[in-house]
């Protein structure tokens, strides 16, 4: 444990970031996640949809500094390929 008291802020600090890091990442997990299941189903529209609310939420987490612009930037390439290839 750290003795020196802005040591002791930043710990604090890094564990509140941490944890709302940890909660975008796990949305985006989700949103990839949903897009899966739309373009499984078969349902083009919808697979579209999910796949722009996806790439949205990809771009605000790197915007975010949440993950870095080439992270999501690859992730949103995958998805785009899995809906073009299934056309």
């Amino acid at each position: 444990m750290a003795n020196i008291k802005s040591q002791k802020k930043r710990i604090l600090t890094n564990e509140k970031a941490r944890v709302r890091n940890q909660a975008t990442v796990s949305a985006l997990k989700t949103q990839a996640r949903k897009f899966r299941e739309a373009l499984a189903s078969g349902d083009r529209a919808a697979a579209e949809t999910a796949l722009l609310s996806a790439c949205r939420a990809y771009d605000k987490a790197a915007a975010q500094g949440v993950i870095h612009k080439n992270n999501a930037a690859n992730h949103k390439s995958r998805l785009r390929k899995q809906f073009n290839s299934a056309a």
